[in-house]
């Protein structure tokens, strides 16, 4: 088991671990408690009730949050022609076709998120193993493989963000970060989880989100009770 910190234990101490706080009071208590000097993610953890075995009960998806996650995001976009100039226009940080593919296999890994143009899958497909891995393979279902490439690297640069359960069911987000208020956090946070229960999978029974926590990078998990969004 991992052995904490005397700033982390301190924090521990201020959070009650069997009471599932409100949204607006967790958030409050993970800005109050954050022990780092420095500007802590803000970040939040649910586990959902789904079979990830199962084809038809995967949950994976893009959202756009209000107050984005207070980090900017480094946008690779591989397209050609009109649609290079689109994404240059857009504010994408690289954009390139072949020369671009060669670099990512050369080892260049200087980005954040990759979007792609359909017509330039097959050589981004190459790239399966480097990108798939760290998690930035594009893909239809995030919106990262598109010709509307102007429109999806504006929405990463407003704050967009990927989810997708792991093998457990469970699904880890950044909402923000520590500095940021606390009612732009509980929007973020409110924004996440009310795309989470529209993407409920029908194949999906019983209990949905069954607990979710939040926390800052190097805080304590703060539990949230999500009752309040069941049934919206």
């Amino acid at each position: 088991m991992a052995k904490h910190g005397k700033k982390y234990q301190e924090s521990l101490k201020k959070i009650d671990r069997e009471q599932s706080y409100e949204v607006e009071e967790a958030l409050r208590l993970v800005k109050e408690v954050a022990p780092a000097k420095f500007d802590e993610t803000v970040e939040v953890a649910f586990r959902l009730g789904i079979d990830t075995k199962r084809a038809d009960q995967q949950v994976r998806g893009a959202v756009v949050l209000p107050h984005g996650t207070g980090k900017t995001q480094r946008v690779l976009v591989f397209a050609k022609g009109e649609k290079a100039k689109e994404a240059e226009a857009a504010g994408a940080d690289f954009v390139g076709e072949e020369d671009l593919v060669a670099k990512v296999t050369g080892g260049w890994l200087d980005f954040d998120v990759v979007i792609a143009t359909p017509d330039m899958m097959g050589q981004v497909g190459k790239l399966g193993r480097i990108l798939g891995p760290r998690g930035l393979m594009p893909n239809p279902k995030t919106g990262t493989v598109t010709f509307e490439v102007a429109k999806a690297v504006e929405e990463v640069k407003a704050g967009k963000i990927e989810y997708r359960a792991d093998k457990s069911g469970n699904i880890h987000a950044p909402i923000g970060k520590v500095s940021f208020d606390t009612e732009k956090l509980v929007e973020n946070f409110v924004t996440l989880i009310e795309t989470l229960i529209k993407a409920k999978p029908a194949a999906a029974k019983g209990v949905y989100v069954k607990n979710a926590a939040v926390s800052s990078t190097m805080g304590p998990g703060v539990s949230v009770g999500t009752s309040r969004f069941i049934g919206r």
